[in-house]
């Protein structure tokens, strides 16, 4: 059985407790594709952007904006840069003239770059893995698997409300001490 951690009994310390460690998660998953796209010379949301097309194969680049939630403007400018780096080209679409489609080049060398740093990675995993019973795991992945819809859900949202710009403060003229 896997060692208990201790969580605070009082629910709102517990909530903010819970609300930390997803933070640092994230935090982690975020910095870690980070590290893996700078490996490639690119960024991470490039990363992420070809790591759909690794799995869907070619996309229409409206669809790859409709997958990964940004705009078709956004879009060309990752598809642009994937391009310049040799990880994409773009192909004339067969029935819309107005649409390309864009298709990964080069996936065996990416595969052959990043394939340690994930070999590394489950290692280290299923290290951690094997401390829990299957029905502890089953419950973890019960629980990712909640969390990561909730999370698409809430992109959705996101996407979908109004929003304004923060503006900063504008400070009025410096005020000078009295004599």
């Amino acid at each position: 059985m896997a060692k208990q951690k201790i969580v605070p009994s009082n629910p709102p310390v517990a909530l903010a407790h819970e609300a930390l460690m997803g933070r640092d998660f994230s935090d982690a998953v975020v910095f870690f594709h980070e590290a893996i796209a700078a490996h490639l010379g690119i960024n991470a949301t490039e990363w992420k952007c070809l790591g759909l097309l690794e799995r869907q194969g070619p996309l229409p680049a409206s669809r790859l904006a409709e997958l990964s939630g940004f705009t078709t403007g956004a879009i060309t400018g990752i598809v642009d840069r994937l391009e310049r780096a040799g990880y994409v080209r773009r192909e004339k679409h067969p029935t819309d003239r107005r649409s390309v489609i864009v298709q990964p080049v080069n996936a065996e060398e990416v595969r052959k770059r990043v394939e340690p740093v994930f070999q590394s990675l489950v290692q280290a995993l299923s290290s951690i893995a094997s401390k829990y019973s299957p029905a502890e795991i089953s419950a973890i992945a019960s629980y990712l698997t909640q969390i990561t819809a909730a999370i698409h859900a809430e992109t959705a949202r996101l996407k979908q409300a109004k929003t304004r710009p923060i503006r900063p403060h504008r400070a009025g003229p410096l005020l000078r001490p009295g004599p």
